[in-house]
């Protein structure tokens, strides 16, 4: 079961549309916060990493809750 759904999950080209998503969302969250452009491209680093991070383990769960099924 989880030898069918890991291809099917991991299909990169449906991947590359959460690339500008994230970017653009830390870059306007950062913005909002600060108002130096170093600042701002300092927290949209960390606010990118903790997005994926955060949908990194939601697609773990996903993934262990689709394999228990």
């Amino acid at each position: 079961m989880i030898s069918s759904l890991l291809p099917t999950a991991l299909n990169t080209i449906d991947l590359w549309y959460a690339v500008p998503l994230i970017v653009v969302v830390s870059l306007v969250y950062s913005a909002t916060r600060h108002e130096e452009t170093g600042e701002i491209l300092i927290q949209s680093l960390r606010t990118g990493v903790w997005i994926v991070c955060f949908m990194t383990v939601i697609f773990a769960l996903l993934m262990i809750v689709a394999w228990w099924l």
